[in-house]
């Protein structure tokens, strides 16, 4: 669990320091293992070797993208294809920052794989090796969807599902930690009210996580048309606006909640994803007041990250309560 959590931030900082395109194909960088770290170790056409490899890449993924009826998805990137086949001058710095990013992956991908050993010889329990399972099959499309990412030159609707699908890897990895533990095989039994509520704030965590990306998406156009960071607050529509008004909607029924469940010893979990969301709040008054910090956007992703991990484990184990 915690190598997944450095893998989302390894992707913010790459994101955020314009890195995601130091390395041109996958799973090599330039071709090797180990990526070379000056101008002189790659040949002097290496830009047209790696544009080429990226577009027979990108063609096959239209035709997947039409043979399941995501036409129109296709049609955009064909609209798009000059911007997609930019090919960026070899940066050190930036090659190197997407490698140690793809390390974080190797490493996350190993430990699920172990994991999945471990269940399927060890413990053989039926949910277990189900679960266990499902996580590498999501893991290694994952990996596979990660060389769309970059083969299409980061388009932005293609980094927002490589996020959600590392929350899906999240809340599997949840499900088999509550499997395994005891401690968090103990159900919380709630009032129906009670239940019902924390599966909304769920909900809208969820929802607020993808208006967020919503808002990533437009920044990372504002930052391609060479908009300064300064003037992106000036710049956003209106998904800004209601995901940072839905942020004060969680705060109220999460303060409300913490009001009826403070002497709860069984709803501590719940304490920590309020504390989380305060300062997943106070991140946000910093983004939208200092021109969006690129430190800071790495922060508010991983709090809410880890709210939606608090609040995931939360919803595993509560239970209506029918007495």
């Amino acid at each position: 669990m915690i190598s997944i959590y450095l893998v989302i931030i390894a992707g913010s900082f790459v994101r955020i320091t314009g890195s995601g395109m130091g390395c041109p194909d996958w799973p090599k960088c330039f071709g090797q293992w180990v990526p070379p770290t000056e101008m002189g170790q790659l040949p002097e056409n290496y830009k047209e070797i790696y544009s080429e490899k990226r577009y027979n890449k990108v063609q096959r993924f239209q035709k997947m993208l039409n043979s399941v009826g995501l036409t129109s998805e296709a049609n955009k990137m064909d609209q798009n294809m000059h911007q997609i086949m930019v090919e960026e001058t070899f940066n050190a710095r930036k090659t190197w920052t997407e490698y140690i990013n793809r390390l974080f992956g190797f490493v996350a991908g190993n430990l699920i794989l172990l994991t999945f050993l471990l269940i399927l010889f060890k413990y053989r329990q039926r949910k277990l090796v189900i679960t266990a399972t499902i996580n590498l099959v999501v893991l290694v499309f994952q990996a596979w969807f990660g060389s769309i990412v970059v083969a299409t030159n980061l388009l932005p609707w293609t980094i927002t599902i490589h996020l959600f699908l590392a929350l899906f890897i999240v809340f599997l990895q949840l499900y088999i930690i509550r499997l395994v533990s005891p401690s968090q095989q103990k159900n919380i039994n709630l009032s129906k009210t009670f239940y019902w509520i924390i599966m909304a704030v769920f909900a809208i965590t969820f929802l607020q996580m993808f208006l967020g990306t919503q808002v990533r998406e437009e920044i990372d156009l504002l930052r391609k048309s060479g908009v300064k960071r300064a003037n992106w607050g000036s710049m956003l529509s209106i998904a800004f606006e209601v995901h940072r008004s839905f942020s004060w909607l969680v705060l109220i029924v999460m303060t409300w909640m913490m009001y009826r469940t403070y002497n709860l010893r069984e709803l501590r979990i719940y304490h920590w994803a309020y504390i989380i969301l305060a300062l997943e709040l106070i991140s946000g008054v910093f983004l939208n007041h200092l021109s969006m910090p690129a430190l800071v956007q790495t922060l508010h992703l991983l709090l809410a990250c880890v709210m939606f991990g608090i609040l995931g484990m939360l919803v595993l184990r509560s239970k209506i309560h029918h007495n």
